[in-house]
């Protein structure tokens, strides 16, 4: 019987040696297992905190979260954090490449500052229930008008409550070695409350996480905080050539950062 235990332990380091596909899956489910966990034990504490939902339990969260990263063989290299010192409001955008962005996003998360979501994370179980403590603000994508109510009110809350919102402007997951034309809607939002946009760029993950090759290894994330974009004075009419400045911005800071990861990691064997 202890031999039919021991089987499995035994196992699964001599898989994790040699076979890429299983590291790939053991990491991906070690990553969703452990998020969900440690949501259970900030359910709690956040409630005890401040009673349910609000932007400060996002500290909780930031601080549960920040570990995963040693877990899953990854470093952050951050550059540019004084830009993040800006004073009130203002909006957060960055590229989206997989839901390990999660792990940048809580290594560099400003105090009050949540993000916008898509309406499906509500429902991940103990994931979306924390999502809706930390005032992670939840949005309709397939419903325009809703989305549009939506970023209306947030443009309001953002000034009353005096938080800052972090949006992905690709609207979707994109790890295909270049940016996704941006949707509009963060445009929208920081013209509509007249606070600053704040852009921060992720290099590629390509070196070490590739999820259709189903490769996940050791590697390291770069984050790069670019200036502050004012947007005071602005109209919508402005919002196209805002969200394409902001697009040729980061899609180069992207492409440069990306280039230089890969030189220095080299590229992922397959």
């Amino acid at each position: 019987m202890d031999a039919l235990w021991m089987a499995p332990l035994l196992l699964v380091p001599l898989l994790m040696w040699t076979s890429s596909t299983f590291v790939f899956y053991f990491k991906k489910c070690f990553y969703v297992a452990w998020m969900m966990a440690l949501a259970v034990f900030a359910i709690p504490l956040c409630i005890l905190k401040s009673g349910g939902r609000d932007v400060e339990n996002m500290r909780i969260i930031r601080s549960m979260v920040r570990h995963v990263k040693y877990f899953l063989g990854l470093r952050f290299e951050v550059s540019g954090w004084e830009h993040l010192q800006t004073e009130g409001p203002y909006v957060i955008i960055s590229n989206h490449q997989s839901s390990l962005d999660v792990l940048g996003l809580m290594e560099i998360l400003p105090d009050r500052c949540t993000m916008i979501a898509k309406k499906e994370l509500i429902y991940a179980g103990t994931v979306g229930l924390i999502c809706w403590l930390g005032g992670i603000v939840f949005i309709n994508r397939k419903k325009t008008s809703d989305a549009k109510s939506v970023m209306a009110d947030a443009a309001k809350t953002m000034l009353d409550e005096q938080i800052r919102l972090w949006v992905f402007p690709e609207g979707t997951r994109n790890q295909k070695g270049d940016l996704l034309p941006f949707k509009k809607g963060a445009f929208h939002l920081a013209v509509q409350a007249q606070v600053p946009i704040i852009p921060i760029v992720f290099s590629s993950y390509s070196n070490f996480y590739l999820r259709k090759e189903k490769q996940f290894k050791s590697g390291t994330i770069r984050l790069k905080i670019l200036p502050k974009i004012e947007t005071k004075g602005m109209t919508s009419d402005d919002v196209s050539s805002l969200s394409e400045k902001s697009f040729e911005l980061m899609r180069s800071v992207f492409l440069g950062m990306s280039d230089s990861v890969t030189q220095s990691n080299g590229p992922l064997r397959h």
